[in-house]
């Protein structure tokens, strides 16, 4: 039996501890006897610790990605000469830079440490959304655009990856779910908060849109300072926790992935997310519902218009539905991780975001309450979907480097669906209730509802066939160099 020590850099920083032990393998081989009482502290210490921070990040960065359509509601478009085709654009350029910098984002992060790099994109895209607010023609905003998805990109797929770090399998989609429905709460909040600050039109010679932009932008830049001295990056440095919480936090991670512990930075793991089929599902199943989750956030405001609304009731009445998706993204969460499932809870809001997208065509000449409602059904599925979506590859891909990557490279494919989305929705179609885009999304939603059906069931297959391996057969697959989640003693979430 050897120690971390003994392994040189097989265990790195973040799970370093000479009190674990490991065999030559890595794998953990200490007691797997844990103090519930001890446990349940401790993971309570950790919540308030890291989530409430990482929600409220993801509210900034979420809003300013979106508060362009609340811009374009307070009039960008008269302002800047913007044409329809180029706000399309507009919106869709953010994604382009998004997609291009994930995964060497996830790289950096664990290179550098989360709390110094995210610190550094913070201030950028926090500037970025400012310096928007001087923009003098559609070549700036495209510009600006591009360059808030680059900064923005290490976030999302950041804050996957941390909670990965810190939580067992059975508990992030609860997290994911907490830290992710602030998604749905800035839509709720960006949409009063436009309300209030186009109000400012004319204040210090300033359009209502370039305030929009700036003080929407300055939280994120003054967050910074919060987030260098508070955000702890591993387990085994947190200065929040002592030596025993520490010690406990590392332990009960290593329990729970089995034999799926390698962390040193592999470039093993790294080639072996491209060849597993599992991202690759993963990827279709996400950009399915990114593409129709993006385009409903960007459009919201200019669908909620199409009801005959005025310019300030439309940022105010976006704020009720994205509130309900709210509560059914974090009861979803919920239940993912109380049922230890995660197949149904994305298949099932996923469908039922789908029915939403069918009663907004059906509806459309219907009275505004019905349209309304046939909304917000429609943005609770999409948004209830995510959390289980974002645990499902995180629980099940074993492996620090092959995680890390995977989340990355799965997000970034996914969000590939923004640029899509933000093509969707025509302003020629608003005459007619913008069926195109709804059939266009429904359509994406149901396909993407039935492969996550397919998916659980393979994954259901791969389990009962390790549970059948003879110790000749289950000897030999573990015998391979790095298996991460391909370890026949691993088993799938499904």
């Amino acid at each position: 039996m050897s120690t971390p020590a003994a392994l040189g850099n097989k265990i790195p920083v973040e799970y370093a501890s000479e009190k674990l032990e490991v065999d030559s393998e890595n794998s953990y081989t200490g007691s797997s006897e844990l103090d519930p009482v001890a446990v349940g502290k401790l993971r309570r210490k950790i919540d308030w610790h890291l989530i409430p921070l990482i929600a409220v990040l993801y509210l900034c960065s979420f809003l300013d990605r979106v508060n362009i359509g609340n811009a374009k509601v307070a009039g960008i478009s008269e302002s800047i000469n913007l044409t329809p085709s180029e706000y399309n654009w507009a919106l869709s350029i953010f994604f382009v830079g998004y997609v291009i910098f994930e995964i060497p984002s996830n790289i950096l992060l664990k290179k550098m440490g989360p709390r110094k790099w995210i610190c550094i994109i913070m201030v950028l895209w926090g500037g970025i959304m400012m310096a928007m607010a001087a923009v003098k023609n559609p070549a700036g905003l495209l510009a600006s655009r591009f360059f808030l998805g680059l900064t923005e990109s290490g976030l999302f797929p950041g804050s996957v990856y941390l909670i990965s770090l810190w939580y067992t399998r059975a508990e992030q989609a609860l997290r994911n779910g907490l830290f992710f429905s602030t998604a749905t709460m800035a839509g709720a909040f960006g949409g009063v908060l436009a309300y209030g600050i186009a109000q400012m039109d004319g204040v210090a010679g300033l359009h209502g849109w370039q305030w929009i932009f700036i003080l929407e932008g300055l939280p994120t830049v003054l967050l910074t300072v919060v987030v260098y001295f508070y955000l702890p990056d591993f387990p085994s440095t947190a200065p929040f926790l002592n030596t025993e919480e520490k010690d406990l936090a590392v332990r009960r991670l290593l329990i729970d992935a089995g034999p799926a512990t390698e962390t040193a930075f592999s470039w093993r793991q790294f080639r072996a997310v491209f060849v597993d089929w599992k991202v690759y599902m993963h990827m279709i199943t996400y950009i399915l519902n990114a593409t129709p989750l993006y385009s409903l956030s960007l459009f919201f405001p200019s669908i909620v218009q199409g009801f005959k609304f005025n310019a300030l009731t439309t940022q105010a009445m976006t704020a009720p539905a994205y509130i309900i998706a709210c509560l059914f993204t974090i009861v979803f969460a919920f239940s993912s991780d109380r049922f230890r499932e995660r197949g149904i809870h994305y298949a099932f809001p996923t469908f039922i975001g789908g029915i939403g997208y069918v009663l907004l065509i059906v509806t459309k000449d219907s009275p505004t309450i019905n349209r309304y409602v046939s909304l917000t059904v429609t943005a609770s599925g999409v948004f209830a979907s995510v959390p289980a979506m974002l645990s499902w590859f995180t629980t099940n891909i074993g492996g620090h480097t092959k995680r890390g990557v995977a989340t990355a490279a799965i997000i970034s494919f996914g969000n590939i669906g923004g640029a899509i989305g933000g093509q969707i929705y025509r302003a020629e179609d608003a005459k007619n209730g913008y069926v195109r885009g709804h059939a266009i999304c429904s359509a994406m939603m149901f396909i993407s509802s039935f492969l996550i059906l397919v998916m659980k069931y393979l994954l259901i297959r791969e389990n009962n066939r390790r549970e059948k391996l003879t110790p000749e057969e289950y000897a030999k697959e573990a015998a391979k160099e790095e298996p991460c989640d391909n370890h026949p003693g691993f088993r799938y979430f499904s």
